[in-house]
């Protein structure tokens, strides 16, 4: 479909419009990160690696790294099980209330987050009497991280249809002999990527982990909110701020390159 000039030209400047207004906070943060002035003058008024020094040699940041990759691990690890296992019985199977079952896996991403962090708050606490720390950091995490694989493997599974699994166990194979050797590798692409979008959803996350993390875990986000409002840490959190943007980047390009790389294989096929 051919689109007017002009109305090109309006979807183009409302597309640069956006990216800029995205975008060019992002790159204040990190030119920010290498600025000699502590109170981020601008324009920089010089280049200097002194933050990052600080920030690598900063107990409070290592720490609350640490427990960032080690919650969006578990947590990724947990989604990838779950999602997939959620993704393979709404796919393949017709049953009663399927389509309320689906939506109920899809709503803790739609869902603001600071109602979900309530909500799994008092289910820790008040339901279950269970102290907050790092366990229930991860299974919050996974509540919404399920939907992404979820979303990849059902998009996937409706792609490919039945018919090699159904004629696998036509020659003999099993359930599980079949998913290992039939459904598993053509899910592979599809659970990386979902695993990486994941990674990425749980390393940033902030909102629901300020309500489940209790007060002896802090992650990287964590660590950011509680010092960016003290002047001495300031230029270390631009630092921080700057890496973990590098780190958001590099799974979520890493995903959507696994998709282009799908889409080019279906389309061959």
């Amino acid at each position: 479909m051919s689109l007017p000039r002009g109305l090109r030209l309006v979807l183009l400047a409302c597309t640069i419009f956006a990216l800029v207004v995205i975008y060019v906070p992002l790159g204040i943060v990190v030119l920010n990160s290498f600025n000699t002035s502590g109170s981020f003058a601008w324009p920089p008024t010089g280049f200097t690696l002194e933050w990052w020094h600080r920030a690598l040699t900063s107990p409070g940041a290592r720490d609350a790294l640490w427990v960032s990759l080690r919650v969006a691990s578990l947590s990724t690890l947990l989604s990838l099980v779950l999602g997939t296992m959620a993704a393979m019985a709404l796919s393949r199977h017709r049953f009663f209330g399927r389509n309320t079952v689906s939506l109920l896996v899809i709503l803790p991403i739609a869902l603001p987050g600071i109602v979900t962090g309530i909500a799994l708050q008092n289910a820790f606490k008040n339901l279950l009497g269970i102290d907050l720390g790092f366990l229930t950091l991860v299974v919050a995490h996974a509540t919404f991280c399920i939907v992404t694989v979820f979303n990849n493997v059902q998009a996937r599974l409706r792609r490919l249809g039945g018919n090699l699994e159904e004629a696998s166990m036509d020659l003999g194979a099993g359930t599980f002999t079949t998913f290992r050797l039939i459904t598993f590798p053509m899910l592979r692409s599809a659970l990386l990527a979902g695993g990486l979008l994941s990674f990425a959803l749980s390393f940033d996350e902030i909102i629901v982990t300020t309500f489940t993390a209790g007060s002896h875990e802090e992650t990287l986000p964590l660590w950011i909110l509680n010092n960016m409002f003290r002047a001495q840490q300031a230029p270390v959190v631009n630092v921080v701020a700057a890496a973990v943007i590098v780190l958001s980047i590099v799974p979520i390009w890493l995903a959507q390159r696994l998709a282009g790389t799908d889409e080019g294989v279906a389309a061959a096929r």
